[in-house]
């Protein structure tokens, strides 16, 4: 028996037994390292996408912030200006309408002129007024546009006497002041117009101490009404009444 068990041979390991336990060790070592790289992505996504919110929950604060703080500003309007009367040339005529020489503007040919008739034509200049944020007012003068046509002046100035009316009112008197500059002393006196605008015109010694006690003020104005709604106009100072 123990001769037999002698020599029973040993039992070798085979190549492939030797190998398996190193696969199923690196298998592992590999699936384990995937989860914690996976991880590890989750985090970085997860922290990056919550920096990207916070960047743009931050820009839109902001954004609303300066929105709260700005001031809105008034809406521009426009009043008439002025009117004036200037002589032209009748140059070509296009269906109903002319061109006035020698700007080539287009008036329409309301009393059937010719080229080369001399005529007279009524042109109006408009001011597109805005209050600034500091309180003053920003005028914007429009450049000259012909509305009619007149065959003679007398007729043109007709029309242009109604449309610039000169008036004597009384208007509020702000106040006066004087100041000093290179030496001199200058005085003011500060008007409110009666469509709200605050004015300064220049007075002299005289008319300083005149007007400091007062609270209105005798001027003229010039009434300029819109052409084609006449009840619309803008009154502006033109001198002192007394």
């Amino acid at each position: 028996m123990d001769n037999w068990n002698r020599r029973r041979p040993v039992k070798q390991d085979s190549p492939a037994g030797r190998i398996a336990p190193f696969i199923i060790f690196g298998a592992i070592a590999v699936f384990i390292f995937g989860i914690m790289a996976n991880s590890c992505s989750n985090d970085a996504r997860s922290w990056e996408n919550s920096s990207v919110s916070w960047s743009g929950s931050s820009s839109s604060s902001a954004s609303s912030s300066s929105y709260a703080n700005a001031q809105p500003q008034q809406a521009p309007s426009t009043v008439p200006w002025d009117y004036r009367l200037v002589e032209g040339t009748v140059g070509d005529l296009i269906g109903g309408d002319m061109t006035l020489l020698p700007g080539n503007e287009l008036l329409p040919n309301d009393d059937n002129y010719g080229t080369g008739d001399k005529v007279w034509a009524l042109e109006y200049m408009e001011a597109v007024m805005k209050t600034t944020d500091n309180n003053r007012n920003d005028i914007r003068l429009t450049s000259w546009k012909p509305i009619k046509s007149y065959r003679t002046k007398q007729a043109a100035e007709q029309d242009i006497a109604k449309l610039k009316v000169s008036l004597k009112t009384e208007i509020d008197l702000v106040g006066v002041y004087k100041t000093t500059y290179q030496g001199k002393e200058r005085e003011f006196a500060v008007l409110t117009l009666p469509s709200g605008q605050t004015i300064k015109q220049p007075i002299d010694k005289e008319r300083y101490a005149k007007l400091k006690p007062l609270k209105k003020a005798n001027v003229i104005l010039e009434e300029v009404h819109d052409y084609s709604n006449y009840d619309m106009a803008y009154a502006k100072f033109r001198g002192w009444a007394s």
